[in-house]
């Protein structure tokens, strides 16, 4: 166990840890990222340690650095989609051998004995441990993929297919199961229903890949006039739907047997309610940073549901890149180097993305802006 203090004070985060890394951080609310010398811990009997080679930038690392959930530890190194190669392994670890390409996603650690771990759902884990901003076991705080190097408990690791694209696989370890997992529990997954997708960005775009390939028709629903033709030649969606065309959505009311929510700003739910079949289900990925409006009639007069999802547990996080892999499914992306990370969450909150930033972390200087 690392010593989280040396001489009665905080250990720096050079300082807790045996092995040294380096990353890109934030120190407070403006979300600036620059370089960071930090500590790993030594690689345990149960852990892997793994060269990270890419890590997807996800709209909870623009919430994060910017503390607009209010959770922020500083200094933070964002970043939970995270690909790389495995370098050490420990005595008892037997999921994987060094040299095999792996991926880490949103958890580092949870308490593996309550219900929710029993039932392979560690992501509802009271003391789930996220990949960054987190406090692990030892008392120190978590540090993300914007580095280049990660210890982890095997466990949280995920073995990558043969055929799938390293960096284009990146994004599936957070916006993947976002989005597969749910429409798994909920039913959303079934040959010939029809599934509407609202937001056509990170998850969105994923969520389309993912429902044709369960089979179903899909409709991209999307206040942006100029998706469509992204949305119906780009990524096979069946249909079209303009939420800021009041004739189109009328029209399409009462057709939809689920829709996966994935908007992380405030916007109006009672109209995506609305086209909904009766029990039909709404499930809402997104998490913006201010409540919703709920008017409830519109669940009550159809007997619809609403509900949230959050990631999903490692067993479905395998199933997923799995299921990703057999179907040829990855996450359309931009890829950068650490140096363009500021510039891309700038693009990011303007959604000037297709569809997912990847750092080329092998590749980019991490000492230097």
């Amino acid at each position: 166990m690392a010593a989280a203090m040396m001489n009665g004070k905080s250990a720096s985060p050079e300082e807790e840890h045996p092995r040294k890394a380096v990353g890109w951080a934030a120190r407070d609310s403006s979300g600036v990222l620059s370089p960071l010398t930090f500590s790993r811990r030594a690689n345990g009997d149960d852990d892997i340690t793994l060269k990270i080679l890419y890590c997807g930038i996800c709209h909870s690392d623009l919430h994060t650095i910017k503390n607009e959930w209010g959770m922020t530890k500083y200094p933070v190194i964002p970043g939970h989609e995270i690909v790389g190669v495995v370098t050490e392994v420990g005595k008892n670890v037997t999921k994987v051998k060094t040299g095999d390409k792996v991926g880490v996603g949103c958890m580092v650690g949870c308490c593996h004995s309550c219900e929710s771990c029993k039932q392979g759902l560690e992501n509802y884990c009271p003391k789930v441990i996220f990949t960054y901003s987190s406090i692990y076991h030892d008392g120190t705080i978590t540090y993300g993929g914007y580095s280049d190097m990660l210890v982890v408990n095997e466990h949280f690791v995920v073995r990558f297919p043969e055929n799938m694209p390293l960096d284009k696989g990146a994004p599936l370890l957070c916006a993947g199961i976002t989005v597969y997992s749910p429409m798994k529990t909920f039913g959303l997954n079934e040959p010939g229903k029809h599934l509407g997708v609202v937001g056509l960005g990170g998850l969105g775009h994923v969520a389309v890949k993912f429902g044709k390939a369960f089979g179903m028709k899909v409709t991209v629903i999307s206040s942006s006039p100029n998706k469509e033709k992204e949305a119906i030649e780009r990524l096979g969606a069946d249909s079209f739907l303009l939420s800021s065309n009041p004739e189109k959505m009328q029209a399409a009311m009462g057709t939809m047997d689920g829709i996966i929510n994935t908007v992380s700003a405030v916007h109006q739910l009672m109209p995506l309610i609305f086209l909904l079949k009766a029990h039909g289900k709404m499930i809402l990925v997104g998490a913006p940073e201010k409540p919703l409006e709920l008017p409830v009639f519109s669940l009550i007069m159809a007997g619809r549901i609403l509900a949230g999802s959050c990631i999903g547990g490692m067993k479905d996080t395998q199933e997923m890149i799995d299921f990703a892999g057999k179907h040829n499914i990855t996450a359309d992306i931009e890829l950068i180097k650490m140096d363009y990370v500021n510039e891309a969450m700038e693009r990011l909150v303007k959604s000037d993305v297709r569809y997912r930033f990847v750092i080329d972390v092998a590749n980019s200087s991490l000492t230097a802006a």
